[in-house]
C-alpha cells in the first residue's frame, strides 16, 4: 500500500497582499505547491500572528443569519387585511351603538383567525439557522508546525488542517496529502455513495461533483485521512454561497392564499360600496342616524363569510391528518392546497425515484452476457441470458460473482425480517449478486478465508485481496475500475483483447450502470503477504458486473398517475448524465434517443433561453444548487405551480422558491426540512403523487364550501336590502323602527352557528373518481369561477325569496292576533328556519360538484348527517329556549310552520339539480380527454 505524495515543500514566495476570491477561484485545478503559494501558507501552517490577522480580515468561519421577522411584525401582518379590518370595525361599531354582543362574537372571530395565522408563520423559516449547524464546532489545525485544536470559527484561509474518519469538513479545502480518503457529499451533490477523493489536480471545468481535489464545508469524512489547506471560510464555502441563494429565495404566497386575498377585497370593497347605500336609502326614508348606522353594521355582518377561515383552516387541517397517513408531513397549512394545483414536479433522482440501493444487473464473462433480475439488498432473484432463465449458474458466472464477493469488505445481515446493509452500496451489490445465485456468505468465507488486502484507494482505483484456495494454493482476488483491470490483465497464455471488454463497458455505461472488473491470479501456498507488484501483471479477466440504483416500482406508476393527471415530471440530479438519463427513460421522462441537460449547459444558457430548455426537458444532471433555482424560477415565470423535491443542503434555496417545497424525512438535511413545506416520512416519490390527489381532494372540498357558505351570505344580505327598500317603517313607542327580516344576532347564528355546522363536514368527503383525471388548475384561475359566481346568485336569490316571502306572511299573519313585537319575533323566527332549511337541502347538493348526491354514495361521509343532526337539536334550543329567546329575540312556532319553511327550503333540490345536469351536459359535449398531455413538458390547458 503507497501513501499519496509528501506535502508540499514550503514556498519561497512571500504571502500575497490579497488572496484570491473563495472556493469560486479555480484551486481544484491548481497543484498543492501553486495553491500554498496563492493563499500564502506553507506545509507548515500559518503563524499565530498571521492566523490572527486573517481572521480579523475575512471574518470568523459562520454562516450569516438571516434576521426574522419579531413576533410583533408577524402578530401586524395577520391584521392588516382589508377582510379583516372591515370585521374590527364592524365590531367596533357594533359595541359603540350599544351591540355589544354583536360586536363582541365579531372581535372573537378575528382573534381566532389572527392566532391562527401568527402560530403557523412564526414556527417556520429556519433553514438558516440549521446551515449554522452544519459547521463543526472545533477542527485540527497546524499552526507554525504545531497541532492545536481550535475553534472552527477561527479557522482562516491558508489554514492546514487534518481530517479523519468521522470529522465534519469545517471549511472549503484543498488537499495536500489523502490516504484512502472518502466523503459523503450528497447533501451538496447529490450523488448516492461517497465521493473518493484524491490530490491530483482536475480540469478547471469540472462540476463541483466532479472536483475530487476539494473538499466542502459541511460534508463528512466517511473513510481514510487527510491534510488539506483552507481556501475558504463562512460565506465565501459553497455552504455559505448556498446560506445566500436561500435568502434570496422568495416565499411565494399559494393560490389558494392570493385567491382568497382577491375574494377578500371584492368582498370587502363591495360590503363597504353597498353599506354606504344602504345608509343613504335608510336615512332618505326616515331611519334615524343610529338605526340607519345599526342596518349598515348588520349588512357587513350578513355580507362577510364570518366563518370562512375556520372553515377553510380546518378544512387544510383534515388534509394534513390524511396526508400524513399518507406519508406526508405538512409544516406549511396552506401547502395542502398548494399540491392540489401543482403542474410541475421537479424530482431529485437518489432515494425518491429509486430504492437508493445499488444492484447488479448485468454480468459480463468471455462466454456472454447474462441479466439479473431483483432489486435492492434483498437477495431474491433470477439469472437469465436472452430472456430465458439459467437454472444453474455456468462456472465462469460463479467465479465472478464469488471473486465480487470474497474481494469485498461490505457485510450483509438478515434482522427482524429486514435485510441490513453495512459498508460501500456498490460492494454490497455485489454480495446481494452472491447470494442471489445461491451463495452463502458464511459458508464461502469460511472456505476462503481472507490473508491479507490492499485496501481501496481512489489513486489506484481498485481493491486486491488474497485468500486460501485449499490444496490449489492461493488466488490474488482484483476489482476495480475496468480500464484499471485491464492493464493488469494479460499475458502470453492469456490474452485480452482490450477493445471487445471495453465496448461492453461502454454498453453498460449508456444504460446508467457503474461498471466493475473483476480479475485473479493464482500463487503459491508460500504466497502470504500482498505487494503491489504482485498486482501490476499477469491476472486474467473474469469479468463485468454492472449496477444502478434501479427506479421504485411505485414510482414508475406514479410518475405514469401525474402524466394522466396533466401534471409534468422533471428529474434535477446531481448525479451523472448517463445514470440520470438511463433512469429517465426507464421512468417515461425521455423517449428514445432523447438526451439529458447538463448543469455545465444550463450555466451557459442565459435566463431568456432558460425557459425554452426548463419547458422542453425533462432530465438535468449534474446540477449546482444555482442551477436548480433558476429552473424553477424559469419554470414560475411561464406560470407553472412548482413542486420541488430534495433532500440535500444544495436543494434548499429551490425548496424555498418553489411553490411547494417537498423535503426527504430519512435521508433529508435538517436544512433540507426546514426550507420545505412537505417532508416525506418515506422519502418515496409516490407518497407526493398520494399528496397531491389529497390536494386536490382538498381543493374541491373548498369549492364545495364556498359553494354552500357564499349563497348563504348574499341571501341575507338581500333579505337585508330588500327589508330596508321596501319594508315600512313601523311607530314604535313614538320612535320610527324599521321593519327587518332578521335581527343582527339572528344573523350571526346562521353565519357561525348554523352555516359552519353544515359546511364543515363537506371538509371529510371522499375524492372525486375524477380527480386524477383532471388538468391542474390554472395558476390564475379565480377561486370564483364562473361556477360558483352563478351558483351563488340562483341559490342566495331562491333562499332571500322563501325567507322573505314566509317572513312576510306570517308577520301580517300574527299581527292580528298579537301585538306588533310578538308577530315580528315569530315572522323572523320564520325566516330563519326557512333560511336554515335551504342549507340542510343545499348541503346534500354540494357533496358533488357536478354528480348527484347518489354518485358519490350518501352515507359514504356519515359527517354530514352528524352536522345536521347537531344543527337540529341547536334550532330547537334557538326556538324554544328561554334563555335562547331572550338572547336571539326568537320565539316558539307550531309544527305547521316548522313544516311549511322545510317544504320552502326543499325547493332548492329540484332547481339545482337542473342546474348541474346541464352543466354536465354543456362539459360532456365541449371538452376533448387531455390527459397524458403533460408527459413530455407540453402545458396542458386549464
Amino acid at each position: 500500500m503507497k501513501d499519496q505524495p509528501s506535502s508540499p515543500s514550503q514556498p519561497d514566495a512571500p504571502a500575497p497582499a490579497r488572496l484570491p476570491a473563495g472556493s469560486r477561484h479555480p484551486w481544484h485545478a491548481l497543484s498543492p505547491d501553486k495553491v500554498l503559494t496563492e493563499l500564502g501558507s506553507t506545509a507548515e501552517g500559518l503563524t499565530d500572528e498571521e492566523a490572527r490577522e486573517r481572521l480579523a480580515r475575512h471574518g470568523p468561519n459562520v454562516l450569516e443569519r438571516a434576521k426574522r421577522d419579531g413576533p410583533l411584525t408577524l402578530l401586524w401582518r395577520q391584521v392588516n387585511s382589508p377582510f379583516i379590518w372591515v370585521l374590527i370595525a364592524s365590531a367596533v361599531l357594533a359595541v359603540i351603538m350599544g351591540k355589544v354582543t354583536d360586536g363582541l362574537v365579531v372581535a372573537a372571530v378575528v382573534v381566532l383567525n389572527t392566532l391562527i395565522g401568527f402560530v403557523q408563520e412564526y414556527r417556520a423559516g429556519k433553514a438558516i439557522e440549521s446551515l449554522s449547524r452544519m459547521v463543526p464546532e472545533t477542527a485540527t489545525v497546524i499552526r507554525a508546525g504545531r497541532k492545536l485544536r481550535v475553534p472552527a470559527a477561527q479557522g482562516v484561509p491558508g489554514d492546514v488542517m487534518e481530517l479523519a474518519p468521522g470529522d465534519k469538513v469545517p471549511a472549503d479545502m484543498r488537499l495536500l496529502s489523502a490516504r484512502n480518503l472518502s466523503v459523503e457529499e450528497a447533501a451538496l451533490t447529490g450523488e448516492s455513495v461517497p465521493a473518493q477523493k484524491a490530490v491530483a489536480p482536475v480540469p478547471e471545468e469540472a462540476e463541483l461533483g466532479d472536483r475530487a481535489s476539494l473538499l466542502f464545508g459541511g460534508t463528512l469524512v466517511t473513510s481514510g485521512s487527510a491534510q488539506a489547506v483552507v481556501v475558504a471560510t463562512g460565506q465565501a464555502t459553497e455552504l455559505g454561497r448556498i446560506s445566500t441563494l436561500l435568502r434570496e429565495a422568495t416565499d411565494l404566497q399559494t393560490p389558494l392564499t392570493q385567491a382568497l386575498a382577491v375574494i377578500g377585497k371584492y368582498i370587502t370593497v363591495g360590503i363597504l360600496l353597498i353599506s354606504v347605500a344602504l345608509l343613504g336609502v335608510g336615512l332618505v326614508r326616515g331611519y334615524a342616524l343610529s338605526e340607519a348606522v345599526v342596518v349598515a353594521i348588520t349588512l357587513a355582518v350578513a355580507a362577510i363569510p364570518e366563518g370562512l377561515p375556520a372553515i377553510v383552516t380546518i378544512a387544510l387541517a383534515i388534509g394534513v391528518q390524511r396526508m400524513a397517513a399518507r406519508r406526508a408531513v405538512i409544516r406549511k397549512l396552506p401547502a395542502v392546497e398548494t399540491l392540489g394545483s401543482t403542474t410541475v414536479i421537479c424530482s431529485d433522482k437518489t432515494g425518491t425515484l429509486t430504492r437508493n440501493e445499488m444492484t447488479v444487473q448485468a454480468l459480463w464473462t468471455s462466454a456472454g452476457t447474462y441479466a439479473l433480475s431483483g432489486v435492492g439488498y434483498t437477495p431474491k432473484g433470477e439469472l437469465t441470458r436472452d430472456g430465458q432463465r439459467v437454472e444453474t449458474p455456468p462456472q465462469d458466472v460463479q467465479a465472478l460473482l464469488l471473486a465480487g464477493a470474497l474481494c469485498n469488505d461490505a457485510a450483509l445481515q438478515h434482522r427482524d425480517g429486514q435485510w441490513e446493509m453495512t459498508g460501500d452500496p456498490t460492494e454490497a451489490a455485489l454480495l446481494v449478486a452472491a447470494e442471489k445465485a445461491g451463495m452463502s456468505m458464511e459458508a464461502v468465507r469460511e472456505a476462503h478465508p481472507r490473508l491479507d488486502a490492499i485496501p481501496f484507494e481512489s489513486e489506484n482505483q481498485f481493491m486486491a485481496t488474497l485468500h486460501a484456495a485449499g490444496n490449489a494454493g492461493h488466488r490474488i482476488l482484483l476489482k476495480g475500475a475496468p480500464e484499471v483491470v485491464l492493464r493488469r490483465c494479460g499475458g502470453e497464455e492469456d490474452h485480452v483483447t482490450s477493445s471487445s471488454v471495453l465496448a461492453e463497458v461502454e454498453q453498460m455505461a449508456r444504460r446508467g450502470m457503474r461498471v466493475l472488473a473483476v480479475a485473479y491470479r493464482e500463487v503459491s501456498s508460500a504466497h502470504t503477504a500482498l505487494r503491489m507488484e504482485d498486482v501490476e501483471s499477469g491476472l486474467r479477466l473474469l469479468g463485468l458486473q454492472g449496477m444502478i440504483d434501479p427506479p421504485r416500482e411505485e414510482a414508475k406508476a406514479a410518475v405514469r398517475a401525474c402524466h394522466e393527471a396533466g401534471i409534468t415530471v422533471k428529474m434535477i440530479t446531481g448525479d451523472h448524465p448517463a445514470t440520470a438519463v438511463a433512469i429517465g427513460a426507464q421512468l417515461g421522462l425521455l423517449q428514445p434517443d432523447e438526451e439529458g441537460v447538463t448543469g455545465a449547459k444550463l450555466a451557459a444558457t442565459d435566463d431568456a433561453a432558460l425557459e425554452a430548455v426548463a419547458h422542453r426537458s425533462n432530465v438535468f444532471a449534474r446540477v449546482a444548487p444555482e442551477h436548480k433555482l433558476r429552473l424553477v424560477r424559469a419554470l414560475q415565470r411561464q406560470q407553472h405551480v412548482v413542486a420541488m423535491t430534495g433532500d440535500g443542503v444544495n436543494d434548499a434555496p429551490a425548496l424555498k422558491q418553489a411553490n411547494i417545497g417537498v423535503a426527504m424525512g430519512i435521508t433529508g438535511t435538517a436544512v433540507a426540512k426546514d426550507a420545505a413545506d412537505i417532508v416525506l416520512t418515506d422519502d418515496n416519490f409516490a407518497s407526493i403523487v398520494a399528496a397531491v390527489e389529497e390536494g386536490r381532494r382538498v381543493y374541491d372540498n373548498l369549492i364545495k364550501s364556498l359553494a354552500f357558505v357564499l349563497p348563504t351570505n348574499l341571501g341575507l344580505a338581500l333579505i337585508l336590502l330588500f327589508g330596508v327598500s321596501l319594508f315600512p317603517i313601523q311607530d314604535v313607542g313614538g320612535r320610527l323602527v324599521p321593519l327587518m327580516a332578521m335581527l343582527p344576532t339572528q344573523l350571526l347564528w346562521i353565519n357561525l352557528v348554523a352555516t359552519v355546522s353544515l359546511a364543515l363536514p363537506l371538509a371529510f368527503e371522499a375524492r372525486e373518481p375524477d380527480v386524477m383525471r383532471r388538468a391542474p388548475r390554472a395558476p390564475g384561475a379565480p377561486v370564483l369561477s364562473h361556477f360558483v359566481v352563478m351558483r351563488t346568485g340562483l341559490v342566495a336569490l331562491l333562499m332571500a325569496a322563501g325567507a322573505i316571502g314566509l317572513f312576510w306572511w306570517e308577520y301580517h299573519r300574527d299581527l292580528t292576533g298579537s301585538g306588533h313585537t310578538q308577530a315580528l319575533a315569530e315572522a323572523q323566527t320564520m325566516a330563519v328556519n326557512t333560511v336554515i332549511s335551504f342549507q340542510m337541502f343545499y348541503l346534500f347538493m354540494c357533496r358533488s360538484l357536478m354528480g348527484s348526491v347518489r354518485k358519490v354514495g350518501l352515507f359514504s361521509n356519515r359527517s354530514v348527517f352528524v352536522g345536521m343532526g347537531l344543527l337540529v337539536l341547536l334550532q330547537v334550543a334557538f326556538m324554544y329556549l328561554p334563555f335562547m329567546q331572550r338572547v336571539f329575540g326568537t320565539a316558539p312556532l307550531g309544527l305547521k310552520d316548522v313544516g311549511l319553511s322545510i317544504l320552502m327550503g326543499a325547493v332548492v333540490l329540484p332547481v339545482v339539480g337542473l342546474e348541474k345536469w346541464l352543466r354536465q351536459r354543456k362539459k360532456d359535449s365541449d371538452t376533448p380527454s387531455r390527459r397524458g398531455a403533460a408527459r413530455l413538458g407540453e402545458r396542458v390547458p386549464a
